[in-house]
């Protein structure tokens, strides 16, 4: 794994359910997220127990200082077409606004191309989600496509960016530990 010397990623353990619970569950965290809430501990136990040893996906803890922060991952790794759909959610709120989640994205990129052997990571933004946007463009993320009520929310259609980051398009950040 790689890390910078106050951030790091780590696997998602069952201990860490309750934190995701807390932060998908708050109105100011979920405004750009499509979970069937309110997410309820035993439901998102169940899904952890589906998920925890699968090889399509993984599931991190974005931790800051040795403090957990957030969730970040990849969904759906198809290891013959060498891809990944990358997600993000800074869910402690104080510590949104000082590039973490930047960071934390350039480190997921790290693991996908460097260990996982992935060579493009795409994402989906929906639109007037400015700071993600910003952040994914600011590390060589490209839009690829904008997509027409690709998704619901509260009942109402969503349009959203889809995105992609080629490993041969990352610059490796400055700072980077591999440990």
């Amino acid at each position: 794994m790689y890390r910078f010397s106050d951030l790091s990623i780590r696997e998602f353990t069952e201990d860490d359910i309750q934190l995701k619970v807390n932060w998908i569950n708050n109105s100011e965290t979920n405004k750009y997220l499509h979970y069937d809430l309110p997410l309820e501990y035993e439901r998102t136990l169940e899904w952890f127990k589906n998920i925890k040893n699968r090889k399509d996906r993984f599931e991190g803890i974005i931790e800051y200082n040795s403090t957990p922060i957030g969730i970040i991952g990849l969904l759906d790794i198809d290891y013959k077409n060498k891809k990944a759909e990358g997600h993000i959610v800074i869910g402690d709120r104080s510590f949104r606004g000082k590039k973490i989640g930047k960071r934390s994205i350039q480190l997921r990129a790290m693991y996908a191309f460097y260990e996982l052997g992935l060579e493009k990571i795409y994402t989906y933004i929906d639109v007037g989600n400015e700071a993600s946007l910003k952040n994914n463009l600011s590390i060589g993320f490209h839009v690829e496509g904008y997509l027409q009520q690709h998704l619901y929310k509260d009942g109402k259609p969503q349009d959203v960016y889809l995105m992609g980051l080629l490993k041969k398009d990352f610059v490796v950040p400055e700072g980077i530990i591999e440990y």
